[in-house]
């Protein structure tokens, strides 16, 4: 058995919610983008954005978009791919990874979000 010692100055640094956000995006969920993108070659990428609804407190808007908006991260998950982070969504959805999957007739795009805390039971919002 071995003993541990709490030590405060030991921890991470305080949050930043101003530090860039990271994102990533699953090959499932890029080859699916990137058949959408492909009905509309005026779209670039897509925008990830938060909307406060839900039974969780937040959901995921995403949205096809020619370009950033003002503030955006921008991050290329793929060569012909761009993710747009909207700059409010930034401290929400640090880390996330985005997926797609199929079952049946069934398909959705699933949101691997490590600051989620909560998440509803339908999936469709979460509390930070």
């Amino acid at each position: 058995m071995s003993t541990e010692t709490f030590d405060p100055k030991a921890q991470p640094a305080t949050y930043d919610p101003n530090a860039v956000a990271s994102a990533s995006m699953t090959e499932a969920a890029i080859s699916h983008i990137r058949k959408q993108l492909a009905k509309n070659p005026a779209m670039k990428g897509i925008r990830l954005g938060v909307k406060k609804s839900g039974c969780s407190g937040f959901k995921y808007d995403i949205e096809f978009v020619e370009q950033a908006h003002d503030g955006d991260q921008t991050i290329r998950v793929a060569d012909d791919i761009l993710l747009f982070i909207a700059a409010d969504a930034a401290p929400y959805v640090r880390g996330t990874e985005i997926d797609f999957s199929k079952e049946g007739l069934n398909s959705t795009i699933k949101f691997n979000n490590p600051n989620a805390k909560d998440l509803c039971g339908c999936g469709e919002s979460f509390s930070v």
